[in-house]
Formats: structure tokens, sequence, C-alpha cells
């Protein structure tokens, strides 16, 4: 239990253990889209689809580990169901899964929601 400035109690959630988990998805998701970005220009542009038959389904399954934990942060930080769904699309677009990521580390370490 922590004191806040005006001396009411407030109880700190710890929120450590499942904002590391969605770090690790998040940029492993954002890794993840970008590989599937190159495959996608190897399967249209030089008509190999071998490397997307491949990395494809990999890429669903990481993605489908970062929707799981995404919702359990959501769940424990208390956000809301905009800030949730926002939060889980920027998992569908290259590059905004690293800004997302940052914004909801220092959104959850300061105890704001989203």
């Amino acid at each position: 239990m922590t004191t806040r400035t005006d001396g009411a109690a407030q109880t700190a959630v710890p929120l450590t253990g499942p904002l590391v988990r969605f770090r690790t998805a998040a940029y492993v998701t954002g890794v993840g889209l970008l590989g599937l970005c190159f495959v996608m220009v190897l399967r249209y542009g030089f008509g190999n689809p071998t490397p997307s038959a491949v990395y494809s389904p990999i890429h669903g399954v990481l993605y489908m580990i970062y929707l799981v934990l995404t919702i359990d942060l959501a769940i424990k930080a208390r956000w809301s169901i905009k800030g949730t769904v926002l939060v889980l699309l920027a998992g569908c677009v290259p590059f905004v899964s690293f800004l997302v990521e940052r914004k909801v580390t220092h959104k959850v370490k300061a105890g704001q929601k989203l």
C-alpha cells in the first residue's frame, strides 16, 4: 500500500510481469510484421511463394500471443475498451507496435490508464 500526496491510501498493483511480457510480445510482433512484409515482397514481387507459406503461419501465432498478452495487461491495468482495441490493432501496422509499446510502457509505469 502506498500513500498519495493528499494522504489517502492507494493500493499499488504490481504490473511489472505483465508489462515485460507485453513489451517482449510487442517487439517480437513488430519484427515479425516486418519479416512478413519482406516475405510478401518475395511472394508477389518475385513470384516466390515458399518463404510466405512457411513464415505466414509463424507470424499468425506470434500475433495471437501478442493479443493474449495485451489483453492480460489491459485487464490488470484496467484499460478502456477503446484503448485496448487500439493497442491490439497496433500489431497490424509495420513500425506502429514499436511506437505504441513505448507509449504503453510510459503510461503503465506512470499509473495512467489508456
